[in-house]
Order: C-alpha cells, then structure tokens, then sequence
C-alpha cells in the first residue's frame, strides 16, 4: 500500500499495490532465505540478531537485505545497517526508471516507494533512522516483549521507558506504564506487526470457516520462522557469556 500524508498529518492509504497476503508472504520467504543466514553469520561473530530488509513497493523486490553489526558499531543496529547499505547504492528517481537500468544492478529507489522490515520491533535509534530517511511503512516480526522474554534483550523496551517516557501531571505509576511507548501510526510512518498483517489479508474472506482456515496457516508459517530464530539467541547468547567482542555496552 502507498501512503501519504493527509492534512491532519496522519499517513493515508491511497493505493493498494500488493495484497496483504502477498505481502506477508515474501517477507517471510526473505527472512528465512537471506536475513536468517546473514544473522547466523552475525551472532557467531558477536552481533545482535536484528535484521531487516527494504523491499519496492511496486514488485516487492528486495532492494536491500542486512543484518545488526555491532561487532564493529553500536550504532548499526539492523535497520540503521540497512539504510546505511541502501543509501550507498546508486540512485533512480523512480521505479520505473530503476527498472530501466543496467540489469543486475539495483538501484535506490525514494523511500516512499518502499516498505521497511525489521525482524524484530523498532528500538528507538530505529525508529528515528526509518523516520529520518522517509520510510513511511515499516512492519515487524518479533515485539518488543519477544526481545525481553525470548531473547533476554530489554534494552529496547527500558530505553523507551527510561529515557522518552514521561510522566504527565496526575500520572500513577500504573497509568505511566498503561501508555503506549511510541505512537505506531503517525504523522510520518505507520508500523504494525507481521500478525497485523495477517488479520487484514484474511478479514474479507468468506465463510467464517474458511477465514479461520487461512489464518490458522498463516499463523503456523509466522511461528515456524520464529523458531528458526531460538538457535540464532543461543549462540548469541552463549558468545556473550563466553566474553565474545563487541562494540556494544548494551548487550
């Protein structure tokens, strides 16, 4: 889907380029066959296991693929990795045009004519490189609580809490930790989990049966790809007791 900015200052859909399903579909397919083993590849040398990839919005190509690299920055967090990659390739003014050129290079395309990935929810140094470099429609497959509770990664959620989470007059303890961290759909982007999309792509569908029957599939193939994720966190994880180098202090 295609957004803009309305008047309001909140993102509006104009376009349906893909079907949800579609949608959905390759991301999963990308996870499993070109972030997985570039996380493999960075959890065994000291690196988060973070990815992301940047797709065109017209042919979901997969513009840029990449992976978190921590091991040489703390700053290149899987996504901010990615832009860095994406913004490193030569430049079309358009799809069209990218197409257009020499065969077998890509090209860097404007950022509204993509949609982001991360596989994991956006921390806040992501957030704000997505929102920097004008993506406006990112989508995520792990939240926050799965990097706390699946990966022993917290420093997403505190950091949000600690340092951007303020406390409004009459505020409780309780009502404090009731707001949302980040507003998921704003004035520059929209963000929303790959189940999110899942329930979209199947709530037209007829009858209920069969509604449920989708869904039921989608949902196995979201956690099947999950689970390729626990033996990337235990060799992540054993490398951070047994001291491996990295250049993060938040590990």
């Amino acid at each position: 889907m295609a957004s803009t900015t309305s008047s309001s200052g909140a993102p509006t859909t104009t376009t349906i380029i893909k079907d949800p399903i579609t949608l959905l579909s390759t991301i999963l397919r990308l996870t499993e066959k070109r972030i997985i083993p570039l996380t493999r590849a960075g959890v065994s040398s000291g690196s988060k296991l973070f990815g992301a990839a940047i797709l065109s919005r017209s042919s979901l190509k997969p513009l840029t693929v990449s992976t978190n690299n921590e091991r040489e920055s703390p700053l290149l967090h899987g996504e901010i990795n990615c832009i860095q990659q994406y913004f490193s390739l030569p430049p079309a003014s358009t799809p069209e045009e990218a197409e257009e050129k020499e065969e077998g290079q890509v090209y860097r395309i404007p950022t509204k004519d993509t949609i982001f990935f991360a596989t994991h929810e956006p921390c806040s140094l992501c957030l704000s490189g997505i929102t920097w470099a004008g993506f406006n429609e990112f989508y995520y497959l792990f939240t926050y609580e799965d990097s706390r509770d699946l990966f022993a990664i917290p420093y997403d959620m505190e950091i949000l809490e600690e340092v951007f989470r303020v406390k409004a007059p009459g505020d409780t303890e309780t009502t404090l930790k009731e707001r949302p961290l980040y507003n998921r759909r704003n004035k520059f982007f929209v963000g929303r989990s790959l189940v999110e999309l899942l329930e979209e792509g199947t709530a037209g569908i007829v009858p209920e049966t069969e509604r449920e029957k989708e869904r039921e599939k989608w949902k196995k193939e979201i956690e099947r790809i999950k689970g390729l994720y626990n033996g990337l966190s235990e060799t992540y994880q054993e490398g951070k007791k047994g001291g491996v180098e990295s250049a993060s202090v938040w590990k």
